[in-house]
């Protein structure tokens, strides 16, 4: 079977990897020249712990990278990995979408039947309007010469090598009988993990071989299209309900990290995205919220729920910084240390992440503001070059001479941090951790005034406040 992936961002590239090392020839299309290049040289295009050595292992092998369309006509399935961005009103921007699903039916074969899948995230209804462009451009006939399917992606940045070879679920979007029949074909490897040894010894990750095999679930295109939305969606309404709680937690006195294990340990709510931090971002869950919330209003079925979660997200960023007002007063002069600029550890990705917004409010506030990423900073600069950040090259650095030092993101680098060392160059040592991973009476005995979020005891209530909460 011939696989083609178009696209060599996080989906294309991870993906690709995956089947080329699974033994099928695999060729990844991109316009982009220098990714290209990168692929043919064995390098990622991204930065994903493990999928270096993967690309290097299997590149002109199984594995082949082109600015061509040439490969479409030999392709059994093809899947579309392009981005979708957010415009500003919410809504996706489908052009990348709709650009690969005219250059495939330029040059679709007559001659077989192929499967075209839609593995970007995309609203409901796109499977058909790629369905439309692929007719008009081929002059076949859909789910006779092809078919246009869904196969949501569900790739943890960080993660993602994991999650390709080793996923809870794969969900296929499609009642078209050969259709169903091919993709179960192609991943019965992945839900038995048939022909994984050759791929194993480049796994940068443990894996429990006992783990229950995913879970293989079959529905209508649009229900599929769907499900990856509503996913996501619940995930940052979760996300934004603990910080919620967080916040309260710090008003009663109360201990947020005790309250979300006690809450977690009911099955039905599960332990899972119930760590409390400055606010969800990144390049999926507000694109993803955003158009979710954008289509329910088009058709009149608001998702209230989602809406709230998002003006939720929002405030948590700006308590982030109000508690930073609260240490250090007056921010004019003051030199703060910001170590974390993507969204989450084991990824380069700073798309739209918390520290865009905090970094921005805080510099209005009058503070210079100094930062760190391990793997971040050069995009983050390019994202957000308005910004007047000091970059610097190690978190000592950064730390020096600062009156506060704000952990963003719980990179390990951080947690295996000298942190005596960091408190002695630094003016003040403030530190405040925003995903409470710095265990606070350790921080204490390295010297510094520690503060996380949501962990405020009952014993530090004033006698009259205690009373109050118990009349």
């Amino acid at each position: 079977m011939n696989i083609v992936c178009i696209g060599s961002g996080y989906v294309g590239s991870v993906t690709g990897a995956a089947f080329s090392a699974l033994g099928y020839k695999t060729t990844v299309i991109d316009i982009n020249e220098s990714k290209v290049a990168l692929l043919n040289s064995g390098q990622s295009p991204i930065y994903e712990p493990g999928l270096t050595e993967l690309i290097r292992a299997y590149i002109g092998k199984t594995l082949f990278a082109t600015t061509s369309y040439e490969a479409v006509k030999s392709a059994d399935v093809i899947f579309i990995g392009v981005g979708t961005p957010s415009r500003p009103d919410g809504s996706v921007d489908l052009s990348y979408i709709k650009a690969a699903a005219g250059s495939i039916g330029k040059s679709l074969s007559r001659d077989r039947f192929t499967v075209i899948v839609n593995k970007s995230t995309v609203p409901v209804g796109t499977a058909d309007l790629v369905s439309s462009i692929i007719e008009k451009e081929s002059g076949l006939r859909a789910e006779h010469q092809f078919t246009v399917i869904s196969n949501p992606e569900f790739l943890r940045e960080g993660y993602a090598l994991e999650d390709v070879f080793f996923p809870d679920r794969i969900i296929i979007g499609s009642v078209h009988h050969a259709a169903k029949d091919r993709m179960r074909q192609l991943y019965n490897s992945i839900v038995y993990r048939e022909g994984y040894e050759a791929a194993a010894k480049y796994f940068y990750f443990k894996h429990n071989p006992e783990a229950p095999q995913a879970k293989y679930f079959e529905t209508d295109t649009k229900s599929s299209e769907m499900i990856k939305y509503a996913a996501n969606a619940f995930l940052a309404v979760k996300i934004s309900y603990i910080n919620e709680v967080a916040r309260l937690c710090e008003s009663l006195g109360a201990n947020v990290p005790d309250v979300a294990r006690g809450m977690g340990m009911d099955s039905r709510i599960g332990e899972k995205f119930l760590e409390v931090s400055s606010g969800w971002s990144g390049s999926c869950f507000p694109k993803d919220t955003a158009e979710f919330l954008h289509t329910s209003q088009q058709y009149g079925s608001e998702l209230t729920l989602v809406k709230t979660a998002m003006q939720s997200n929002e405030r948590m960023h700006a308590y982030v910084v109000e508690k930073i007002q609260h240490r250090l007063k007056s921010l004019h002069g003051k030199s703060i240390c910001i170590l974390g600029l993507t969204f989450k550890p084991n990824t380069d990705d700073a798309r739209k992440t918390q520290a865009s917004y905090i970094i921005a409010r805080l510099i209005e506030l009058g503070a210079h503001v100094k930062v760190h990423d391990p793997q971040g900073m050069e995009m983050f600069r390019s994202l957000n070059s308005s910004l007047s950040v000091e970059f610097c090259k190690s978190p000592q650095e950064a730390a020096e001479e600062t009156d506060m030092v704000v952990l963003l993101t719980h990179w390990a680098d951080y947690q295996r941090l000298d942190w005596t060392k960091v408190a002695k160059r630094m003016k003040h040592p403030f530190l405040f951790d925003t995903r409470n991973v710095l265990e606070h009476h350790e921080m204490e005995r390295a010297g510094f005034q520690y503060e996380g979020l949501g962990l405020r005891k009952y014993q530090d209530l004033k006698v009259s406040e205690l009373t109050k909460l118990l009349v």
